[in-house]
């Protein structure tokens, strides 16, 4: 580390179960960390800040120009207001390295043996479901047996009916919103419509998620509504055969609109010995040349990402370029699970049963209000 040769770096380097874990009891120990890795949701990150154990960056953002080399969708990702309550807007607690978006996979030789183009709007996408399912083909791969993949695929189907600040008040659990509007409830009829229509695979809510991805890499299924970070590992099985798209935008939207954010941002610790030196560390590992170190071990950079694409045809330059597309140009949705600390599971069960036909849209988002309502209006 020549930049700063007066400075050396005790790095611990822990599995991201472990340190959902640590990290907590970390924070309140003799010898905390001056800097963390600290997951964005409202049961980490949130409950930190309102405990006084993490420091805002606001005195270096103008320093660093962080306002400028980071869009504000993917700051908010890393925004609460000092009580913590306000997710997505306030102080800034963190800074990420990587980016993510939730897309759609596709396999170019199976989408030709169809005689299929791609979709250029969402109901192009989902005319072509029917296609594909008349064709006696699997339209839709998804394990869900842990509940939280069947959020990524809702995600973007809430992205082509609601309006972005809606799923964002929504997403983060601020107060002002109603999942009990028209718009979602447009989008639950259409998700369990694609469950009831049989174009999810068979037996979906109790195959698991890499069994299912894994699965779509050796020929089974055309599209699989899934996270950028699979890129890799399906390119690894599938070469240029595998391909990533955003969801196409829906008649009557202005943007593209899907699920997204950032992987764990890096955060300054209240114990913080030296904190201007915690916040140049955080700069340096966010810097322009640690985005591009990023870009060559197969990650994709938070800032700039377009800039690191080549002309060659790959999967890894899909989502570089529509992970640009959606935070410059689009609208990146929060993850739902952000919404209240026990979100990922109420949404979880609710989506199990939307898609097992076991309860009616309007039932499917009682449940999420019921459990968003609770939390905003304690």
């Amino acid at each position: 580390m020549t930049t700063y040769p007066n400075i050396t770096i005790e790095r611990n380097s822990q599995s991201f179960d472990d340190l959902q874990t640590t990290l907590r009891l970390a924070l309140t120990g003799d010898d905390a960390p001056d800097v963390v890795e600290a997951n964005n949701s409202r049961s980490t990150m949130g409950q930190f800040v309102a405990a006084g154990q993490l420091v805002a960056l606001d005195p270096w953002i103008e320093a660093y120009g962080w306002h400028s080399s980071y869009s504000p969708s993917i700051l908010s990702y890393s925004s609460y207001s000092e009580d913590g309550r306000v997710f997505g807007e306030g102080r800034l607690w963190g800074l990420p390295q990587v980016g993510e978006s939730v897309g759609i996979y596709y396999s170019a030789s199976r989408l030709a043996e169809l005689g299929m183009d791609l979709p250029v709007t969402w109901e192009d996408f989902t005319e072509g479901l029917r296609t594909i399912k008349d064709a006696g083909k699997t339209p839709l791969m998804l394990g869900n047996v842990e509940k939280w993949p069947a959020l990524h695929v809702f995600g973007p189907v809430q992205g082509a009916h609601v309006d972005p600040r809606t799923i964002r008040a929504l997403g983060f659990g601020n107060a002002g919103a109603s999942w009990s509007t028209p718009e979602n409830l447009a989008a639950a009829a259409e998700i369990q419509a694609w469950a009831t229509s049989g174009y999810f695979n068979e037996g979906f809510n109790g195959v698991d998620y890499d069994t299912v991805w894994q699965d779509f890499s050796t020929g089974t299924g055309v599209y699989l509504i899934a996270g950028s970070w699979l890129a890799p590992d399906l390119e690894a099985v599938m070469g240029e055969d595998v391909r990533f798209m955003l969801p196409p935008k829906a008649q009557g939207m202005s943007t593209v609109a899907t699920t997204g954010g950032t992987g764990l941002p890096f955060a300054i610790t209240s114990a913080a010995k030296d904190k201007n030196v915690a916040a140049a560390y955080i700069n340096f590992i966010t810097n322009a040349d640690a985005m591009k170190a990023l870009a060559q071990t197969g990650n994709v950079p938070v800032n700039d990402t377009a800039s690191f694409t080549t002309e060659a045809t790959s999967v890894v330059n899909d989502v570089m370029t529509a992970f640009e597309e959606v935070t410059t140009s689009g609208d990146v949705l929060p993850y739902l699970d952000y919404a209240t600390p026990t979100f990922d599971q109420v949404m979880g069960d609710a989506l199990q049963m939307l898609l097992d036909n076991r309860s009616t849209p309007q039932e499917f988002l009682d449940s999420l209000e019921a459990a968003y309502t609770e939390f905003t209006g304690a």
